[in-house]
């Protein structure tokens, strides 16, 4: 059986007894529709306004909007056509990419009054051929140019007051008065204190939050995988050019992609597959070789992966603010024991961040400059002005050398790569930082903290190469760890198939955040049984289908895709059973 992933025609094969549960699920009386999931979804937002603190995880959100697109897909489950394996699936869209009718402020307060949004972006066109419903635009550091994800403009706007009973997280004793701007800023669901990283901060957020399953972010200087990696989700930095970037605020330059965040490895290879291939309208179209995926079979196994090479750059590798990261990483590796391990270097690390610095910054600039004139820059943030004046002391001649520089560093990459399949590293050099009271109200500039969240995830982005970022455990606080593969140049199959066996690996230290929406079900574990087959649902995902009588018919099913699922290894939509 094959099921058609997306319009680019990936396909996915499903095995007979992957056919025999999607037809088991597929036949399920009294279905939890689309409609109601949507529901959930509505309420949960409209709780947002009501937590201690807030979660001003969306920007825009339109639930007459959400309700139209559920209705349809809905409407064509119970006919029997489903658009495709993603019909029904519940994605947030960052707020730099294009999705109509919503606009695309960028995190602004002003953008959407300079700029119209007409249609949508590339790759979100792509998701709703599939029958994706979007439920919004997520929050986002403002014009993406931070990594902690701190945006002032959204969230509550008057004074409160706290008290420790209903904010426990914070050493606050008796009822302390919080200056306006307390309660803004998308915030980290393992802890309301601490920041969700960016820029992508909503996107990785809402996810991590259960919210939705999957979300789009943009990635031009690791925005996708530092707030994957603070809020342990895994978030995929796809080769410069495997994608669309048609339909962004910043579609013009050379370092930044589109690519999906989501539960779980397999989440992401669908709404990758969805969306990944260039468009006539791409102002860079770089002809890139055929796409694959890994096989999604039950059977692979690390014994698959023997040949690949590990490249690691043991000192580059130690650079971090807490050895928790880098022990925690070494422990997966460690598991990793019959892959072969490389000792690397990777020369001019501090000349490849200073190249990547001029680029994105000249080509932000370029992009952006013509919507801040008529007095909106001074509208910014604090922050992102600081960042923008930064960009501006660039000259032409700084960005001629940094191309110089970049292609010097390729060739030294190149030659890593001759001798390694895939390079590993921490996806960020600290866990979730704390938000500073003091960076509530206008944003701050912190370059320690901004140079930890950088230090692994530049390569992706100077150099175009692929790379993903995979939650492997904790620190001692608590907090996720991430760990990144940077692949060579359309080598998103290799670090895919990786990613898929160190998720397995590591799949008995995953927990649920202390902010987690359970959209779907409202009990921690339900039991469905139809036909035979029982089905127990966990708080965090589908953990078990048995079929008895079939053989060892265990599938795994690891994601919660909104009224969708993915059974491991087979990948199909399927209806969730009603309570």
């Amino acid at each position: 059986m094959i099921l058609l992933a997306a319009g680019m025609g990936i396909q996915l094969h499903l095995s007979g007894t992957g056919r025999y549960a999607i037809m088991l699920m597929l036949t399920v009386p009294r279905l939890q529709t689309p409609s109601v999931v949507a529901e959930h979804i509505i309420s949960v937002v409209e709780e947002f306004s009501n937590k201690k603190p807030p979660q001003p995880l969306l920007i825009s959100f339109n639930p007459e909007e959400v309700r139209s697109q559920a209705a349809a897909s809905t409407k064509r489950f119970e006919e029997g056509n489903p658009l495709s394996i993603l019909d029904g699936i519940f994605v947030a869209i960052k707020d730099d990419i294009d999705c109509f009718p919503h606009p695309s402020k960028g995190g602004t307060t002003w953008m959407h009054e300079v700029r119209t949004v007409k249609k949508d972006a590339v790759s979100v066109s792509r998701l709703r051929s599939c029958g994706v419903i979007f439920v919004g635009k997520a929050n986002m550091h403002e014009l993406g140019m931070g990594t902690t994800g701190n945006n002032s403009n959204y969230g509550l706007l008057t004074s409160v007051y706290v008290t420790s009973n209903s904010f426990p997280r914070y050493r606050v004793c008796n009822a302390i008065h919080l200056e306006p701007g307390w309660f803004k800023t998308a915030r980290n669901p393992h802890a309301p204190e601490r920041y969700t990283g960016g820029s992508s901060s909503g996107p990785a957020a809402i996810v991590a939050s259960g919210l939705c399953s999957a979300a789009l972010g943009t990635d031009g200087g690791g925005s996708i995988r530092i707030p994957s990696s603070l809020c342990g989700v895994v978030g995929l930095k796809t080769t410069y050019g495997r994608t669309d970037i048609g339909g962004s605020l910043c579609d013009a330059g050379t370092v930044e992609i589109i690519g999906p965040i989501a539960s779980t490895v397999e989440d992401v290879m669908l709404v990758y597959s969805a969306i990944l291939g260039t468009s006539r309208a791409d102002r860079i179209s770089l002809n890139p070789s055929p796409p694959s995926v890994p096989n999604l079979s039950f059977n692979d196994s690390l014994n698959s992966l023997g040949s690949l090479r590990l490249g690691k750059y043991t000192a580059w590798f130690n650079d971090v603010y807490s050895t928790d990261i880098s022990d925690k990483c070494e422990d997966t590796l460690n598991l990793l024991s019959k892959l072969m391990m490389v000792e690397i270097v990777v020369p001019e690390l501090h000349e490849m961040r200073t190249a990547h610095l001029v680029s994105i910054g000249s080509e932000c600039l370029s992009s952006l400059n013509p919507y801040c004139e008529d007095g909106n820059g001074a509208r910014l943030s604090y922050d992102t002005r600081t960042s923008m004046a930064l960009f501006r002391s660039f000259s032409a001649s700084d960005y001629v050398a940094a191309q110089c520089l970049r292609r010097r560093i390729m060739y030294y990459h190149m030659e890593i790569f001759k001798k390694v399949d895939v390079i590993v590293t921490p996806t960020t050099g600290m866990t979730a930082p704390i938000i500073p009271l003091s960076a509530l109200k206008d944003g701050e500039t912190d370059m320690r903290v901004t140079g930890y969240l950088m230090r692994f995830v530049i390569a992706g982005n100077l150099l175009g190469l692929p790379a993903i970022s995979i939650p492997v455990g904790y620190d001692k606080q608590g907090f996720p760890i991430g760990l990144q593969l940077i692949g060579r140049p359309w080598g998103e199959a290799s670090i895919l198939r990786l990613a898929l066996a160190i998720e397995e690996l590591c799949a008995k230290s995953k927990k649920r955040p202390a902010s987690f929406f359970d959209v779907v079900f409202k009990a921690s574990i339900r039991y469905c049984k139809c036909f035979g087959a029982r089905m127990i649902v966990g708080p965090l995902q589908i953990s078990r289908l048995n079929a008895p009588g079939r053989g060892d018919v265990r599938q795994h099913v690891t994601s919660s895709f909104g009224c969708g699922a993915v059974v491991r290894g087979r990948a199909s939509t399927v209806y969730r059973a009603s309570r």
